[in-house]
């Protein structure tokens, strides 16, 4: 597979991502993960994730998506987008608007890699849960 092929498929993918997330669609969500796929939002240890190991399969993605993506008011504001092969890196900005209206700002980094049957193999978002937290 050539790589030109993949530079736009993966660019597109993220940003199918950000779109199903916004608009609170479970199933695009989900379909654009391979089964053995893993996501680390944030990377490392937090309370969304207290082993730091991330969320690996479907099972887990799909229990990420019921505990902290599905209950949100997403929206996605991506400043930067960056292909480079297999991956593309995302500067963007999610806001989460809550039921009363308070607002929650997180700045960040999505990396998103493919496989070569245009499924996500990795979700690795790169920010600090405490500094996003504190501030509000």
């Amino acid at each position: 597979m050539e790589i030109s092929n993949i530079l736009p498929k993966v660019q597109e993918i993220a940003f199918l991502s950000a779109k199903a997330a916004e608009e609170g669609n479970k199933e695009n969500w989900l379909a654009l993960f391979d089964d053995n796929a893993i996501i680390e939002d944030p990377v490392g240890e937090s309370p969304l994730d207290p082993s730091g190991e991330g969320h690996k399969g479907k099972k887990a993605i799909e229990n990420f998506w019921d505990n902290i993506i599905g209950p949100g008011n997403l929206n996605f504001v991506v400043r930067e987008s960056y292909p480079c092969g297999f991956e593309c890196a995302n500067v963007a900005t999610i806001t989460n608007t809550f039921e009363n209206g308070t607002k929650l700002d997180t700045d960040l980094v999505i990396i998103y890699r493919i496989n070569e049957k245009h499924k996500l193999v990795s979700l690795r978002a790169f920010w600090n849960y405490e500094e996003t937290v504190s501030d509000k």
